[in-house]
């Protein structure tokens, strides 16, 4: 039995998604070096992307869940902030280019270990992702259900899955997607369709956690 509903979990999928899918360091990371470098090295940047995952994970089971479950005043706060990251995130998919990528694929070639190891920085590193576990999390925690090292876990691992099925397949055919990102049309539609959906998610969390 999940520790979390199915319900919340879809929702979890949903949002975290739509963040996943929007450009970022750690997309640019794994096309450049698939581009630069071959799909070996690709691959092991997406691997390292996740063992980034990993320690954001750990970090939050060790310290993040225990501050959710005894401060409900915090748990609101950080609910709120996430809430608030969310909707900055859908923003920016109606500003402008809504953050187009930009890739000179013709850098020099790296190792596999480098790419890994700029991976997992990259990924530690990056507010975004920070932001996620600190402040996206705690809105698909249920307190009362208990077992909230099992429930961090459990979205921490569905974000891994989801991290995999969109950052491989850029690794195997950079190029191609690369493209494919580049046109104007494609851009906007992706841009849009995600702002909409993370606008929507900020407006519920709001409401649940305000109103």
């Amino acid at each position: 039995m999940l520790p979390i509903d199915l319900p919340v979990l879809g929702a979890f999928v949903i949002a975290s998604g739509a963040i996943v899918m929007s450009p970022g360091p750690d997309t640019i990371l794994i096309i450049r070096y698939t581009l630069s470098s071959g799909q070996r090295v690709g691959f092991a940047t997406v691997f390292g992307v996740q063992l980034g995952l990993l320690v954001h994970t750990a970090l939050a089971v060790a310290g993040v869940s225990v501050i959710i479950a005894s401060s409900p005043t915090l748990f609101r706060i950080v609910a709120v902030a996430g809430a608030a990251y969310l909707g900055w995130l859908g923003l920016q998919g109606f500003r402008g280019g809504g953050g187009a990528l930009s890739i000179n694929g013709g850098g020099s070639a790296v190792g596999s270990a480098k790419a890994c190891r700029d991976a997992i920085l990259t990924n530690i590193l990056n507010p975004k992702v920070i932001v996620l576990f600190l402040a996206l999390f705690p809105n698909f925690v249920d307190t009362s259900r208990g077992n909230t090292t099992g429930q961090l876990i459990t979205l921490a691992v569905t974000l891994v899955v989801i991290n995999i099925f969109w950052q491989a397949p850029l690794a195997w055919a950079a190029e191609r997607f690369r493209r494919w990102l580049g046109r104007p049309s494609v851009q906007l539609a992706v841009n849009r369709g995600t702002g909409l959906v993370l606008l929507a998610f900020a407006t519920l969390m709001l409401y649940e956690h305000l109103l």
